[in-house]
């Protein structure tokens, strides 16, 4: 069985299981076709696609449009590989999606944004929607076109009503995640102007930090993302008429600059950032950090040291509260900060809006968020140290298979 048809078999196997737990809904896809004409495709020159279900009563007139995770394509190599899955090509996307958690239609699971319109837009570029190069190389007919992609998605979502939005929130999850950063305020300004709009990203916000071996992998990863795509015209220009491009892919360097409220969801001990930026298998050769990747349970006393624990005190933790700063201390921003082994906790009803989902003072990721964007109260949370919370959805990894986030 090819790769690709795997990976669908099991993004597929995966959702219907939400679906049964949740009680979710199907949504049928849309492809933006007139995208095609302005250059706006996935990797392999399919159009945008998005699945949107209506919002009804008092949400008609609400959008909340949530960008797809799963990493990133840095080299001509591994974008081939996503030129055949899901995250490159439109034709491999799924054409009836569950949606949950953040994304239900049901108050009892979603209860501030259950009868918004909500929108899940796929991810086919590898670039957290940010690239733009014209010239397409004949032999691997790859399209870097993310930026092209993001706003042929918005002006389709725009003419079906979004143009009246009175409510409006960019979110994502992961890659997702930074894609609601960096487009946090080129989105505001498509909206009318009297609309309430503001930004969340969930596990998206990835720091900058050197791996267990001292070497800077992710800034080298960014590196090669930002060349390869030709993003730095599409970052925003606050950050890229002071640094080096590639340094304006991480959120510490450009959330202060973010006009728009934004929210920021993330575990401190995110599962996605210990696997690939902390302990990446260029830096573990032998393999040292594998069950500790997959379990946090199984990891020794060092390894829980350097993942800042108690005592590090350059641990992987505090180097991301200290990147946190970077946010701001505005009362627009907002945070939901919990020292969880996860990786977007806002998709899946466990972590979202349960009865035993995590909490901080007492609060859901929902009812944070929620109360956040009507104003109704500020929430800006940091958990006490790993294993403090015993509201944390722990994950534990299969070795066997990959999730929809690419590792790197």
């Amino acid at each position: 069985m090819a790769n690709g048809t795997v990976q669908q078999w099991i993004y597929s196997f995966v959702t219907l299981s939400i679906v049964f737990r949740t009680e979710g809904l199907f949504v049928n896809i849309t492809y933006v076709l007139s995208g095609v004409a302005k250059g706006a495709v996935c990797l392999d020159g399919s159009p945008p696609a998005y699945h949107h279900d209506k919002g009804f009563g008092t949400g008609v007139n609400s959008w909340l449009i949530q960008m797809e995770g799963g990493g990133w394509c840095n080299n001509i190599s591994t974008c081939l590989s996503r030129k055949y899955t899901r995250l490159g090509s439109s034709k491999q996307m799924v054409e009836n999606l569950a949606f949950s958690g953040i994304l239900s239609n049901l108050p009892q699971f979603n209860p501030d944004f259950y009868n918004w319109n909500r929108v899940k837009v796929g991810y086919c570029d590898g670039s957290s929607f940010t690239g733009d190069v014209q010239a397409v190389n004949p032999i691997t007919n790859l399209h870097f076109r993310g930026a092209r992609v993001f706003l042929a998605v918005m002006e389709d979502l725009l003419a079906k009503g979004m143009k009246n939005a009175e409510n409006a929130i960019l979110s994502g999850c992961s890659a997702g995640g930074l894609t609601s950063i960096l487009h946090c305020d080129s989105f505001k300004a498509l909206l009318p102007m009297g609309a309430k709009v503001k930004c969340f990203s969930d596990a998206g916000y990835f720091i900058d930090a050197k791996d267990i071996s001292g070497a800077p992998h992710i800034e080298e990863y960014f590196r090669d993302v930002v060349s390869l795509h030709g993003s730095a015209k599409n970052l925003p220009p606050v950050c890229t008429s002071r640094l080096k491009p590639d340094l304006c892919f991480f959120p510490q360097n450009v959330a202060q600059h973010v006009r728009t409220p934004l929210f920021l969801v993330n575990a401190a001990y995110d599962s996605w950032q210990i696997k690939n930026i902390l302990a990446p298998g260029v830096a573990d050769p032998y393999g040292f950090w594998l069950n500790c990747k997959l379990d946090i349970l199984k990891c020794s006393s060092r390894q829980l040291q350097i993942m800042h624990v108690k005592t590090h005190s350059s641990g992987y933790r505090l180097l991301f509260l200290r990147a946190l700063n970077a946010l701001g201390s505005s009362s627009s921003r907002g945070y939901f900060i919990n020292s969880c082994f996860a990786h977007c906790q806002t998709e899946v009803q466990e972590t979202w809006y349960r009865a035993d989902s995590p909490k901080l003072a007492n609060k859901t990721i929902a009812k944070a968020l929620g109360d956040w964007f009507y104003d109704k109260n500020p929430f800006q949370k940091i958990d006490c140290p790993y294993p403090c919370d015993k509201t944390c959805h722990n994950r534990v990894f299969d070795p066997n298979v990959h999730t929809f986030d690419i590792d790197i």
